[in-house]
């Protein structure tokens, strides 16, 4: 299976090289990925579709360093982030590759306020000098992921904000160390439809402003259009990638029937728009 193809002139940031990985127990052993390759370059967004068991967390996992793969290779900026050798690579690769978790109700400590929550990691890091230099950050960063005005929010808990909000701010602690790739894991399943939509155009604008990656994990065709209709899609099932391409040639002209059959589930509302569908895929089968 051949890999998304990256933009023009830009070379990958992060790359999944035949990626493996196996669970063992007492009475079997489980492969969950199978060799898969993948890569994310610059400003691209990669979405990566399946139904529930098909290895997509366990891989974006992999591709976030929480879980060391059972073979393959992960590389940041074209280094081995496993390179005992080269403990810089492992340390640039933590910083420049962020997590954003599918349940905003868990992903935020209860107990943080908002402010301590994004300001954590920047006095961690030594990004800011100070309490004042912090609080004129998290305002920045508030700002940036839409939560105006940042007064209303900056003092707030977890359990004052609502579902979106709280996915708001998990976006904007992904952004405190400046990263190059974002993985959002299922980021929008647990979110309502509308509020869906206005948090991808966010996460739209910071990757074409900012120039950050994405990978995009979802098990929802439609959401994967609507965000990565500019990029690039791998559809895996059972641990593998079976098909991938240009996010709207994948969804357009599948190939795989897995795939097709993923785009038979997708609901469609208009009773006529559904049957010239069918329709259509038929005579595209008669005649493939």
């Amino acid at each position: 299976m051949s890999e998304p193809s990256q933009s023009p002139g830009t070379g990958p940031l992060l790359e999944l090289d035949s990626i493996r990985q196996v669970f063992h127990s007492t009475r079997e052993s489980v492969v969950a990925v199978k060799d898969v390759s993948l890569n994310v370059g610059p400003g691209e967004v990669v979405c990566l579709v399946g139904q529930s068991g098909s290895g997509k967390s366990t891989l974006a996992k992999i591709a976030a360093g929480l879980r060391r793969p059972t073979g393959g290779q992960v590389r940041y900026d074209g280094k081995d982030v496993y390179d005992r050798r080269n403990r810089r690579a492992w340390k640039t690769f933590r910083r420049g590759v962020q997590y954003v978790h599918q349940d905003p109700y868990a992903s935020l400590n209860p107990i943080q306020d908002v402010y301590t929550i994004l300001s954590a990691p920047l006095l961690e890091h030594k990004l800011v000098k100070g309490a004042d230099e912090a609080e004129q950050r998290v305002r920045e960063l508030l700002l940036e992921v839409d939560l105006k005005p940042a007064d209303r929010f900056i003092s707030l808990f977890p359990h004052q904000m609502s579902g979106g909000q709280r996915q708001r701010v998990a976006v904007a602690r992904s952004l405190t160390l400046n990263p190059k790739v974002i993985l959002a894991d299922e980021a929008t399943s647990m979110l309502d439809v509308s509020i869906r939509i206005g948090l991808l155009e966010m996460l739209t604008r910071l990757r074409v402003d900012r120039q950050v990656g994405m990978l995009f994990i979802t098990h929802d065709l439609a959401m994967a259009k609507f965000f990565g209709a500019e990029g690039t899609m791998a559809v895996m099932r059972h641990g593998a990638v079976v098909e991938s391409g240009p996010t709207l040639d994948v969804i357009e002209r599948p190939q795989h029937p897995y795939t097709q059959a993923l785009l038979e589930a997708v609901p469609e509302p208009d009773p006529d728009l559904a049957q010239q569908k069918r329709a259509a895929r038929r005579l595209q089968e008669a005649t493939a």
